[in-house]
């Protein structure tokens, strides 16, 4: 659909942005994989023992790409420079927990993850509109800055956290991120008809588009290398980083509370991990006692599914959901 929406230049950058950061991810991850920390196994995880000693930390290879290419194909406002920095914190933190040989404690991670949403969210609100379209209704949501500024980090949180905890079978992480971001060039496709229509002052989406073509382009190509059995993880350094983008992605979209549909399985999988842990640690309250989280394991060490089982069946189910979500805004 985006050709219905950007000129034919703007096109031809978009094909030539993804090629390239396929091929220069591609590239990069066949030269410097085997300089990569290893992998030093997921207490409790199923099937860990698989990927103890693969290079892992992939993720800074393909940010880096993401990064580089973005400014050379995006308009370099300082918006746009700022969420750069700020996604390159994400995946240097990410990084530098891969590279330890001791595991960093989750309130240490979370404290981290915090302090860059509430910047990535400041960055946005100071910057955009903080109105929300509502696109089943097409009416508009006024909020107020600081209850967005509130929102929006607690979003750009719970997106890095889920993301990385779907992290754990080779090649689902990154099928999903290619099928949601699929789903938000849909929705930020739609974006300029619904500004015509209602009149919501949303943001200008073709470089967030342009954004999302070269990282597709960057995962597919680290696809190559983790699908199953895989020969290289991406780590908290891809999967911190994806999250911060999803959340982003949906804020400049007008449309945050999308985040939900476009990245329902992401959520479900990682999420309910998250709760399960939260209250069972700070009030004693235990849920889902005969659920694994997350629950890729839960389905493969008590259901019995294969990887690649779990991995076709999850991707189905996300474009389900997706399709559902990007049918029902077209015929509200």
């Amino acid at each position: 659909m985006i050709y219905l929406f950007v000129s034919s230049a703007t096109r031809l950058a978009a094909y030539i942005a993804a090629i390239l950061a396929f091929a220069l991810t591609f590239a990069g991850l066949k030269i410097f994989k085997d300089i990569l920390p290893a992998d030093i196994g997921r207490a409790y995880a199923v099937n860990a023992a698989a990927a103890k000693g693969k290079p892992r930390g992939a993720g800074i290879i393909f940010v880096i790409v993401f990064l580089v290419l973005t400014l050379v194909f995006v308009p370099l406002k300082w918006e746009a420079v700022c969420y750069c920095v700020l996604l390159f914190l994400a995946m240097l933190a990410g990084f530098l927990d891969d590279a330890s040989k001791a595991p960093w404690s989750d309130y240490k991670k979370g404290l981290i993850d915090l302090v860059i949403s509430f910047f990535v969210t400041l960055v946005f609100v100071l910057n955009n509109s903080t109105d929300i379209l509502m696109v089943y209704s097409g009416k508009t949501l006024e909020l107020p800055v600081w209850l967005y500024l509130i929102l929006g980090t607690v979003l750009v949180w719970m997106s890095v956290n889920v993301v990385n905890c779907t992290d754990g079978v080779d090649g689902l992480s990154s099928t999903l991120t290619l099928i949601s971001m699929s789903g938000f060039i849909v929705l930020l496709s739609k974006a300029p008809v619904l500004k015509h229509m209602y009149g919501q002052m949303n943001p200008d989406s073709t470089p967030i588009l342009m954004w999302i073509y070269i990282f597709m382009g960057c995962i597919a190509a680290y696809l190559l290398f983790n699908a199953g059995p895989s020969i290289l993880l991406m780590g908290d350094a891809g999967s911190r980083t994806i999250g911060v983008f999803f959340a982003l992605t949906a804020m400049k979209s007008g449309c945050p509370q999308m985040f939900i549909p476009l990245c329902l399985v992401f959520i479900i999988d990682g999420g309910l991990g998250l709760v399960k842990v939260f209250l069972l640690r700070f009030f004693k309250i235990h849920i889902l006692k005969n659920v694994r989280t997350p629950i890729h394991d839960h389905v493969r060490k008590n259901k019995g599914w294969s990887d690649a089982q779990t991995v076709i069946r999850f991707a189905v189910s996300d474009l389900l959901v997706i399709f559902l979500a990007c049918y029902m805004i077209k015929n509200f």
